[in-house]
């Protein structure tokens, strides 16, 4: 079965994560870059602690409190950035290929969604920002069911929506842990390995792995 459903995640996938800091690195500090580094790790952990507990805060507020520990964990770091930096969040930069890749996937035909961790809407206003939200067919959070990836029920949202078959649907993400769980989902699957990581979880291959969104247009 060809795929007829395109699925993204959000951030580092289509979003550039470190764009927020980077954009604002020389009021924040010496350490700026690892800032970032630390409130991206903290808002991962912080969203598989709280599955783990089925104790659900929407993405946003663990965004929040994942720069409050960035912020506290650097001390050069000037803390008064602080809404600076989480507006920054609420607009951050698209990958260069994104706009390109998305038109050129939406032009064959096929659906395209993100499926994403993060909140309704802190999503719709990074879509709109990025002016991509007008090729999406849909923008799916993970708030429908109160938990995150990679919780099968996060994957299942997808076919349910489109009323198709998992095979159906091409999820790529830049994540390989979300590509693992994706995998498990029956989605053919598309890791985006953006900055030459190690392979993971190699009982759980994708399909394709990329570099960028733009050899997703080979495949067919």
């Amino acid at each position: 079965m060809s795929c007829s459903v395109y699925v993204f995640d959000a951030y580092g996938t289509l979003f550039d994560v470190h764009a927020a800091v980077r954009r604002h690195a020389a009021a924040v500090g010496p350490d700026a870059a690892r800032v970032s580094e630390i409130w991206r790790q903290k808002q991962l952990e912080y969203s598989w602690v709280r599955s783990l507990m089925g104790r659900y805060l929407d993405f946003w507020t663990l965004t929040e409190q994942a720069l409050d520990f960035a912020l506290a964990a650097v001390p050069s770091a000037d803390r008064g950035m602080r809404e600076t930096l989480l507006d920054a969040y609420r607009r951050l930069d698209v990958y260069p290929e994104v706009p390109k890749v998305l038109a050129a996937l939406k032009a064959t035909g096929v659906r395209l969604a993100i499926l994403s961790n993060g909140s309704p809407k802190m999503l719709a206003g990074a879509a709109a920002s990025a002016k991509i939200d007008d090729i999406l067919d849909e923008i799916i959070s993970v708030d429908e069911v109160r938990t995150f990836k990679t919780a099968p029920a996060v994957y299942d949202l997808v076919a349910t929506r489109f009323r198709v078959f998992p095979e159906a649907v091409s999820f790529q993400s830049s994540n390989r842990w979300d590509v693992a769980g994706a995998t498990v989902a029956g989605f053919r699957t598309v890791w985006l390995n953006r900055t030459g990581q190690p392979d993971e979880y190699a009982d759980l291959p994708p399909a394709a792995v990329l570099p960028n969104l733009e050899g997703l247009l080979g495949l067919g």
